[in-house]
């Protein structure tokens, strides 16, 4: 797997699911930052950073994972963003995220396993920094 050139993005209020997340990305060879809320993730890209992945958390306080997802779709934002919440993706609350722009969501915990997937699929689509 070549994941050398790849960047993430980590969007969850949980400091341990930001050190977790952190870890298996570094594993990987996937640089990384970490945010805790929406409004961090909007303001980290408004300053010119940009990520190949984003690995955005459902519910958080400031700015949720719903808001965050159509607020960045609407700048222009074409990263791959992975939707990570604790709820069932294919509830009411799920089928919301999913359409506020998420390429793709997942039900947490995040595991090696489906991280590699979504790695897989970023190398096969070809999603790069514009």
């Amino acid at each position: 797997m070549d994941a050398r050139q790849l960047t993430a993005l980590v969007v969850d209020d949980d400091i341990i699911v930001r050190m977790i997340y952190g870890k298996m990305l570094n594993r990987v060879g996937v640089k990384n930052q970490v945010v805790e809320n929406g409004k961090e993730a909007i303001d980290i890209h408004c300053s010119g950073q940009s990520f190949d992945l984003i690995f955005m958390d459902k519910d958080m306080p400031v700015m949720n994972g719903i808001e965050a997802t159509k607020e960045l779709r609407s700048m222009g934002v074409d990263s791959m963003i992975v939707g990570v919440t604790a709820h069932s993706v294919d509830d009411a609350r799920g089928q919301e995220f999913k359409k506020a722009g998420l390429d793709d969501c997942l039900e947490k915990p995040l595991t090696m396993a489906k991280l590699t997937s979504i790695i897989h699929k970023i190398n096969n689509k070809n999603f790069t920094n514009v």
